[in-house]
């Protein structure tokens, strides 16, 4: 069976400001062209299909369009879960009519799991989808108390899983989350956080029993420890620390025995994004600039130490998609702060709250603070999902 997992489409995205609609429509029509020329069984969406809970009108338009194209012309099933972007409640609409077409959106995960069946010449091929839950969610549909952290709830899942399946079935699971191994993995700027106080980490080891395991949420395309339990990444790069990322689908074949032979296919974005570096003399020199497209999104990083007139509108008069300036010499004082700051940019509000209540009172900030304080932000984040 050919499989063409993908996630993370956050169809609607803001980029410093800038709709990435249009660059999106792109990329999906030519991952359509592909998809027609090589007739995968199923496309697989692992979660965040749009990039909030209430998408704009054109990336609601955008989806439709693009998943016409794939299930009704070309008759190719798709299988989508939810991401932490999406909201269940708009994506549930209208899914036992869709699924007679061959598109399955599951966004509200169910005690049992049903997998869905799709068949090719060697038989039946089982898909387990697990949309993203909130440990709270799963608490109360599980109705237990030991599900408080992303990991306990992917277990009572799995575990549920377990007791039914066919150990003689080729089997896919589905999984939007922070999946880790014993390496660490490659994370974006983009990714909204999961939860705080190490409760989004999910051990890999509970998905071995799949022959595929299809992850979404880390933008960066990667195993995780096993080549079989991986993530698409992202389709697109959707913020600059993500420049040196080859963004692809990645394309999975998955023979009688349930051996996986594993390729990424790579398409040529619209517009990239890139970092330049120079003083804007040295940047707006068509010896610099003709090295590569001028309608890229453009992060400038000058090194100019004098004055300058409109820095930005002069880079835009060549890089027409400049979207970040910044100068090296306050980026040096930005350094220099965050080294004195012990990185506090980089760590959690618990954290942050903590070194500010020992530092006002002088008092240990102990355990029970802590997991108070931590229950409340993830509350916040959970909240701020939502709108």
């Amino acid at each position: 069976m050919k499989i063409i997992h993908t996630a993370d489409w956050h169809i609607g995205k803001l980029v410093h400001g800038v709709r990435m609609t249009n660059d999106q429509k792109y990329i999906l029509e030519k991952m359509v062209q592909y998809m027609e020329d090589v007739k995968p069984d199923v496309l697989i969406i692992a979660g965040d299909l749009y990039d909030r809970s209430i998408p704009p009108t054109e990336a609601i338009a955008l989806l439709n369009d693009i998943l016409t194209e794939i299930v009704i012309r070309l008759k190719i099933k798709v299988i989508a879960i939810a991401g932490n972007h999406d909201s269940p409640e708009r994506l549930n609409f209208g899914t036992k009519i869709l699924e007679e077409k061959g598109l399955y959106i599951l966004s509200q995960g169910t005690k049992v799991v049903e997998p869905i069946q799709i068949s090719d010449a060697d038989g039946e091929v089982l898909f387990y989808p697990l949309p993203y839950m909130e440990p709270a969610v799963l608490r109360e549909q599980y109705e237990t108390d030991e599900i408080n952290t992303h990991e306990d709830g992917f277990r009572h899942r799995l575990e549920a899983i377990k007791e039914t399946m066919d150990t003689c079935t080729r089997k896919v699971c589905i999984a939007h989350g922070y999946i880790t191994g014993t390496e660490a993995l490659g994370r974006s700027e983009s990714e909204r956080p999961l939860s705080i106080g190490g409760t989004e980490a999910v051990d890999v080891e509970l998905f071995k029993a799949f022959n595929y395991v299809a992850l979404g949420h880390l933008h960066q395309a990667q195993q995780v420890k096993y080549s079989y339990i991986r993530y698409a990444g992202s389709l697109m790069k959707y913020s600059f620390s993500e420049v040196n990322q080859r963004k692809s689908i990645t394309v999975v074949d998955i023979d009688a025995q349930g051996k996986t032979t594993i390729e990424q296919v790579y398409f040529k974005p619209l517009k990239d994004m890139r970092c330049i570096k120079g003083t804007l003399k040295q940047l707006i020199d068509p010896d610099i600039y003709q090295q590569a497209s001028t309608e890229d999104y453009i992060m400038a990083t000058l090194t100019d130490t004098g004055a300058l007139i409109d820095p930005i509108g002069t880079l835009r008069q060549v890089y027409i998609n400049t979207l970040c300036l910044e100068r090296e010499s306050t980026c040096a004082q930005e350094r220099e702060k965050k080294e004195n700051t012990l990185g506090m940019t980089e760590k959690n509000p618990a954290k942050l709250f903590q070194e500010f209540y020992t530092e006002v009172t002088g008092k240990t900030f102990d355990a029970k603070r802590q997991e108070q304080v931590e229950t409340i932000v993830n509350s916040v984040l959970e909240k701020e999902r939502k709108e």
